[in-house]
């Protein structure tokens, strides 16, 4: 999704692979139809329209939630609990994991290093039920307001989290969370504009360059503030994990994010999605750019990282030299 962030003007919708439509009005062989069909990279599957496991992507949204009912503040120091941690002996031999050692477990490092245990953490000081009617309130398990029909997004297979686990991996966009990227990028816009979500649109022909809230105050300024440090420090601080896409002319803030796709944890065979989520943070930018990206089966070619370097070609063909 590439999307003017003050506006809601939707730039692009890309679903790739796909196929040529002309050849369903034309008519195809058998043969061609087999190929397209039995392809594996699935070519007839609309990526933009679906829902897909956040990862690390709905950290930012789980900080602002949290920060909105005062579960904690954003120098709360969660503490260091290393590379693996369960809340007690309750959870068997199941345990959260993360990839980075850092000092001081604030909100503006973990959304740096991407701390999983630190957002299962707020996860479960936010609480199922608060978390499930926040998520409500931000457009989850509704219809996304546009031209095009999207799938909705959900935090639970059962319209409910049922477990402390389960709970705990929705803090880091595991769980059974799942993601229209549309509303996603929508959700974000609220980052740029005080708190407001704005509505996607398409138009064509100049049509209106004017912003439409959807979800007025979904949060405050002030949270807004205090998230977005940590989303400019994901692609400006060296040690962010957004940081290939750091920028000298042009300020950039975004979230980088690495989905598990297993069913089991000790499963090694499952994949992995990446996602990158990046856009320009001053309004007055001649070209404002609000990208969300996400790329199937990243597990052995650099996770989100891959899709972080596919967005910078995408930004600096864009943005050129402003």
């Amino acid at each position: 999704v590439a999307m003017n962030p003050t506006t809601g003007e939707v730039k692009a919708l890309v679903s790739t692979p796909s196929y040529d439509a002309q050849a369903f009005i034309l008519g195809m062989t058998p043969e061609k139809w087999n190929k397209i069909n039995n392809d594996p990279r699935h070519p007839m599957q609309n990526r933009f329209k679906g829902i897909f496991a956040p990862g690390s992507s709905l950290k930012p949204i789980i900080a602002a939630i949290g920060l909105s009912q005062n579960k904690f503040s954003a120098s709360d120091d969660f503490g260091n609990s290393g590379k693996r941690w369960q809340k007690d002996k309750s959870w068997g031999g199941y345990y959260v994991t993360t990839l980075h050692d850092y000092n001081g477990h604030n909100l503006q490092n973990a959304m740096i290093y991407s701390d999983n245990i630190y957002f299962a953490k707020a996860a479960l000081k936010i609480g199922a039920d608060q978390l499930m009617q926040s998520l409500k309130q931000i457009g989850f398990n509704q219809e996304l307001p546009f031209d095009i029909k999207m799938s909705e997004s959900q935090y639970s297979n059962m319209d409910k989290i049922e477990t402390e686990i389960q709970l705990a991996d929705s803090g880091y966009g595991q769980g059974q969370i799942l993601v229209n990227p549309l509303h996603l990028a929508s959700i974000y816009t609220a980052f740029l504009n005080d708190g407001n979500m704005i509505k996607p649109y398409l138009h064509a022909d100049g049509g209106s360059t004017s912003s439409e809230i959807w979800i007025k105050d979904a949060f405050s300024p002030q949270i807004v503030s205090e998230v977005m440090e940590g989303l400019e420090g994901v692609v400006n601080n060296p040690e962010g994990t957004g940081y290939g896409a750091c920028r000298e002319d042009i300020r950039l803030a975004g979230k980088t994010g690495t989905a598990e796709l297993k069913a089991t944890k000790e499963d090694t065979s499952g994949t992995e999605i990446g996602w990158f989520t990046v856009f320009t943070t001053d309004r007055d930018t001649k070209n404002p750019i609000l990208l969300i990206s996400m790329v199937e089966n990243v597990k052995d070619i650099g996770g989100s990282g891959y899709v972080v370097e596919k967005d910078k070609a995408i930004l600096d063909e864009y943005l050129g030299n402003e």
